[in-house]
């Protein structure tokens, strides 16, 4: 009888300790599941324009061309051909796109493409002066809040010029002698960005790195200069006035043929 009620004990203490444990480890999801709410919670802010046929583009692109191959009340189903350059909408420069045997768009690795977003803001500075180059006063001002930019991150240039889109002109912002205005990165903050903050990668609004003064005259040297590091960048980002300038990631993603010197982008921002 004893050794009965002794071997009971066990059993009841096995099988609690299998119902506590199963129940920890249903408590306690594997891996990153166990960050699912936080990304659960969190807004998603998309930093990608919607193109189409002909949205402000590089004066030597041809617009873009959309046919319907295949239709619903022929075929059952719907399939587009689109005929586009690959920097068309808001979208990525390799390093391949200016230099030859450097990275193609399949080369970038996965890691690079879910950063910590750096929102720089500068659109204050761009409404009172269209063709203000950042600085790096702006940087210094941001690091004085938020620390060192954090290394492998996604530097974006806020100056709310993309509230032009869809309007080429408006984005081309020409003056009455065909002299383009529009905002740019400067020399000295790129360097620092890559070589002492070591970033991944930076962003801007416009249709180009160098600006409008600088493009008038068909100078794209700091474009040549970011991916003459190996690194890559996107152009024509939307809504960076929605996205904190710190404490948010940015996705940034593109299809991968092979070779490939630039494709239209998806890039959204994960906001806490």
């Amino acid at each position: 009888m004893k050794k009965r009620l002794v071997l009971g004990l066990v059993v009841s203490l096995v099988l609690g300790l299998i119902l506590v444990t199963g129940a920890a480890l249903a408590a306690d999801p594997p891996g990153l599941w166990k960050l699912w709410d936080t990304f659960k919670k969190a807004k998603y802010i998309d930093l990608t324009h919607t193109w189409a046929e002909n949205t402000p583009h590089y004066k030597g692109f041809d617009p873009a061309v959309f046919n319907i191959k295949f239709n619903h009340e022929q075929h059952g189903f719907q399939v587009h051909l689109y005929t586009h350059v690959g920097q068309w909408g808001t979208h990525v420069d390799p390093p391949v796109h200016f230099f030859k045997g450097k990275r193609t768009l399949e080369d970038i690795p996965c890691v690079e493409m879910f950063l910590p977003l750096v929102v720089i803001d500068c659109h204050a500075k761009v409404a009172a002066n269209p063709d203000y180059a950042i600085t790096m006063d702006d940087i210094k001002a941001w690091e004085a809040k938020y620390g060192p930019i954090p290394e492998a991150s996604f530097v974006a240039m806020r100056t709310d010029w993309c509230k032009r889109w869809p309007s080429q002109e408006k984005m081309m912002n020409a003056d009455a002698k065909g002299v383009l205005h529009y905002p740019a990165w400067s020399k000295e903050v790129l360097e620092y960005l890559y070589l002492q903050r070591k970033v991944t990668a930076t962003g801007h609004e416009t249709t180009d790195t160098d600006g409008g003064l600088r493009v008038t005259k068909d100078d794209y040297g700091l474009e040549a200069w970011i991916l003459q590091q190996d690194k890559y960048q996107i152009e024509l980002l939307a809504n960076l006035d929605q996205v904190p300038e710190a404490g948010a990631f940015v996705v940034v993603a593109w299809p991968k043929p092979k070779g490939g010197s630039g494709f239209p982008a998806r890039v959204f921002a994960i906001v806490p």
